[in-house]
């Protein structure tokens, strides 16, 4: 038969949020000279980069004292039309930086980028830090510290199934099944869900997303894990939702490259067209990091997943070097006319010089600034550009061949869904009617919080924030009415169980607290 186990907390998933819930209640406990025992459960393999964060470059919105952008509520705001709940968004703007620090003191190395070409909304002005080695550097230096703890127990191949309750809906372990193919009770008063949204669940992408849903790659291999179980679990037993469900981060990749993530950031600085060499978006409506998902969606929903990249030697030259185009692993197509480039990718010659033709000749004579929303514009187009529309006109000129990646659900290159379970600021999940639900907290990207769009850079310190919320809460409350330290009683079922193993047994009469 299936055996169980007794914890005080119960993790479900091993990124950013479930590993920081996990090493901030092992540390506090510590602190606190409480024993409180935690199994961390991940669907993936040991040693395999599963989920998105080990895949992640991690853009974080942090000026050079690794503080938060102070205006990210205001533009949380605008996108959302005011439906973002604005409190949680000032607690992630207040604890953000915490986060960071702490991440710094655990060994985590922050590169600090000045960017000198790329207009940014940021308040932080033209700066923002990313983790050396990405966020697989981050997960590292966290499973390096959890797992010298020897009230931890980290279990890989292990697929959650559903909540354990009792009668009165107070949560009371997990359900889970391992790779004997059985399933096993993990039993413990809460349970941290954050395991990541439903990118690799096609019946779920489907039914929330809609048409085509199925043609979106994954942008990285470790969301094929990302199967909508917290989710799920968290509704069947009464969870509220935010969000929007139809929402989603995607972003646009060099079609040939054989590398994850070979995001192209620098749709701005030049044009981009369909198959049939048309421009279907203002490339300059907003800043890069404004407007780079929805050109995506725009490629993905409408222009058949496929769009093309032209610019020309002036652009190149500015970015060389420059993390807008290096991303891929695969050199841009480049051609010394625009009939020779369209050939390279696969474009009527024709029809793109008829397209950059008349985009160039309707370009205004306003001074081309890449640091300031410039108002070089195209006027009368059907679709015109806004901003940095320079003519392309200088050869070499360049190109790439892009598609949509699904980047996340409920959201991360950060790797997002926009819609997932509601919590409160301390990352408890909230009931239909807004109540917490005894023993249930959730952080990441399966939590809702996004509208409309998706303000970048801050997913990951969401997620990692308010994993680290809901650890700290969790350790200090351990003992009280609904985290007794000793962990929930295991039912009489299966204490006058005569079949059980002696280990059961054994575990039987110690309590919840025995492994």
């Amino acid at each position: 038969m299936a055996s169980f186990k007794g914890y005080d907390l119960v993790v479900v998933g091993s990124g950013f949020a479930g590993a920081m819930a996990t090493l901030n209640f092992l540390e506090e406990c510590k602190k606190k000279k409480k024993s409180g025992r935690v199994a961390l459960v991940e669907v993936g393999k040991d040693g395999e980069r599963c989920g998105a964060s080990r895949w992640t470059m991690a853009y974080l919105r942090l000026d050079k004292n690794l503080d938060f952008d102070e205006d990210w509520v205001k533009e949380m705001r605008l996108v959302s039309n005011g439906l973002a709940d604005e409190n949680y968004c000032r607690k992630l703007q207040e604890e953000a930086g915490i986060t960071a620090r702490y991440l710094q003191d655990h060994g985590v190395k922050f590169v600090h980028h000045d960017e000198t070409n790329v207009l940014l909304e940021f308040k932080t002005g033209q700066h923002f830090v990313f983790p050396e080695g990405g966020g697989k550097a981050i997960i590292a230096k966290l499973f390096d510290d959890l797992q010298s703890y020897d009230n931890c127990e980290v279990l890989w191949e292990t697929e959650a199934v559903r909540l354990i309750t009792d009668e009165a809906g107070a949560i009371r372990g997990l359900k889970v099944r391992k790779n004997d193919g059985l399933l096993h009770d993990l039993f413990a008063p809460n349970v941290v869900l954050a395991c990541g949204g439903f990118e690799g669940n096609q019946e779920m992408l489907a039914r929330y997303i809609g048409r085509d849903s199925h043609k979106l790659p994954l942008i990285a291999p470790g969301l094929k894990y990302n199967k909508g179980a917290g989710l799920r679990m968290a509704l069947e037993v009464g969870a509220g939702t935010a969000g929007s469900f139809d929402g989603m981060h995607c972003e646009l990749v060099d079609t040939r490259a054989s590398k994850p993530d070979a995001v192209m950031w620098g749709h701005n600085y030049g044009i981009v067209v369909n198959k049939e060499s048309q421009r279907f978006y203002d490339e300059g409506k907003r800043h890069l990091f404004a407007t780079f998902e929805m050109i995506a969606l725009e490629c993905w929903r409408d222009q058949h997943q496929s769009c093309f990249f032209v610019t020309d030697d002036v652009i190149w030259q500015r970015f060389t070097g420059s993390w807008v185009y290096d991303t891929t692993d695969v050199p841009p197509e480049k051609a010394e006319t625009i009939e020779e480039l369209a050939e390279k990718m696969g474009l009527d010659p024709t029809e793109l010089k008829r397209t950059v033709d008349e985009y160039n000749a309707a370009v205004n004579d306003k001074e081309f600034n890449l640091m300031k929303l410039d108002g070089k514009a195209t006027r009368g187009l059907k679709v015109n550009k806004t901003n940095w529309a320079n003519p392309i006109v200088k050869a070499p000129f360049y190109g790439y061949p892009m598609t949509s990646n699904l980047t996340f659900t409920s959201v991360m290159n950060d790797l997002t869904l926009y819609g997932g379970v509601k919590t409160d600021l301390h990352a408890r999940v909230l009931s239909t009617n807004d109540v917490p639900i005894p023993g249930l907290w959730a952080a990441g990207e399966m939590t809702g919080l996004f509208y409309n769009e998706y303000p970048p850079a801050t997913s990951c310190l969401r997620s990692m924030t308010f994993g680290r919320l809901a650890g700290l809460e969790i350790a200090q409350n351990l003992g009280g009415k609904h985290g007794q330290a000793n962990g929930p009683a295991i039912p009489s079922e299966q204490r006058a169980d005569s079949t059980m193993s002696m280990d059961q047994q054994v575990l039987v009469g110690e309590g919840a607290t025995a492994a």
